[in-house]
């Protein structure tokens, strides 16, 4: 029995970059939920086509950035502004919001100096999105091969390319990479496939019915819209078994379902389902900034399947970690790191949510309840006021 302390996060000043671009042919509203830290002046704004918008979040920031499409606001808030993505019909967010969207998800100091990142399909999927990490002014930053920290998920048929991309071409960069570093892409999608990934019952909008009121089948005889936003199976249903939550509460029991599938297949460097986090969590020293583009274009990448999970944790060693009471001693056990202020019902399911258990397999089992499998570099997370409590491996 090893134990581990939980401590309340540091609080940091606004000084970390989170650039916003809007690489779509349309006007997005990109909005940010803020679960920890301090996070932005702007929590949601108008994006222009080709446009950028930097804003500055803590050190210790932990939160989700998204695009809302088809926005008109009355002004007064109520009701539903945004066809995807709406925050209580609102511009500037003051909560997570709707699905389905594309989610780029953040732990900027999740323990041990490292931050932890994501690109989040669990929610559904509204836009494509691609996460590049800026070094910040920060030399072991600089030294990180960016092929193994950027992922991208391009599963809308407007925006993807060719099978053969190649951005590289005449020395051009993309995604903060070159041919010298050149990212990994899947090739095996087509547009076809791309314009009917989505299962049929998780469309936000099916096709109607043609001609005698019947779809004919199989569904795929049926042209889907361009814009073609998706629902989880989660999102849509709120059942258990596509949610692990409840008596699927369990790595064991709760499995890929049909939607987790099919986006892991457009998208393989995104997060597909709760307990989809190991083939999907990006690993960083602690000081990045981002840029989160909407619409990146190209191909999804496949950087965790081309150069394995090890690849993408570019982590500290532990050494500059804070202690335990029995630091002294040479078999000291590393902490648990939590940030407390996350609401409980943002567990597993539609909203995976931070912890950072560092050390041997276990679960978590205080403040009132055991909160899924853990394992080292597991992402989690729940809400509880108080600084300690035990664990269990």
């Amino acid at each position: 029995m090893n134990k581990f302390r939980i401590q309340k996060r540091q609080h940091g000043n606004a000084s970390t970059p989170l650039v916003m671009s809007n690489w779509c042919s349309d006007t997005i509203w990109p909005a940010v939920d803020s679960q920890g830290g301090t996070g932005p002046e702007n929590t949601g704004f108008e994006l222009a086509s080709g446009e950028n918008q930097t804003e500055y979040v803590s050190s210790d920031w932990q939160g989700r950035v998204w695009g809302r499409t088809n926005c008109t606001f009355s002004g007064h808030g109520g009701g539903v502004a945004c066809t995807t993505g709406d925050c209580g019909g609102i511009e500037a967010c003051q909560g997570p919001g709707a699905p389905p969207a594309t989610l780029a998800e953040f732990t900027l100091n999740g323990g041990q100096q490292q931050t932890f990142y994501d690109l989040s399909l669990v929610d559904g999927y509204n836009l494509p999105m691609a996460i590049v990490m800026m070094p910040n002014g920060h030399s072991s930053l600089e030294s990180i091969d960016q092929s193994t920290s950027n992922p991208s998920c391009v599963a809308s048929v407007g925006n993807l390319a060719a099978p053969n991309f190649n951005p590289y071409t005449n020395n051009q960069q993309f995604l903060g990479t070159t041919s010298h570093n050149a990212l990994p892409f899947e090739t095996d999608e087509t547009a076809s496939s791309i314009s009917q990934w989505c299962p049929w019952d998780l469309q936000v909008t099916a096709p109607s019915k043609p001609g005698n009121g019947a779809y004919p089948y199989p569904d795929g005889n049926v042209d889907r819209p361009a814009f073609d936003p998706c629902y989880s199976a989660c999102a849509k249903y709120n059942e258990e078994k596509y949610c692990c939550t409840g008596s699927f509460d369990d790595r064991g029991k709760c499995t890929a379902n049909y939607y987790a599938d099919a986006a892991k297949n457009v998208c393989p460097d995104a997060y597909s389902y709760a307990y989809d986090d190991q083939d999907s969590t990006f690993v960083q020293p602690a000081g990045a900034g981002f840029q989160i583009i909407l619409c990146p274009g190209g191909r999804s990448t496949t950087i965790i399947a081309s150069k394995g999970t090890s690849a993408i944790e570019h982590g500290d060693d532990g050494s500059s970690g804070g202690q335990d009471d029995d630091s002294g001693s040479d078999n000291a056990a590393p902490r648990l790191l939590i940030d407390w202020t996350v609401p409980v019902q943002l567990l597993g399911g539609c909203f995976a949510r931070w912890c950072v258990l560092l050390g041997k397999e276990g679960r978590w089992e205080g403040g009132g309840g055991i909160v899924g499998g853990l394992q080292e570099g597991l992402v989690v997370g729940r809400e509880d006021g108080g600084d300690d409590y035990d664990v269990s491996c």
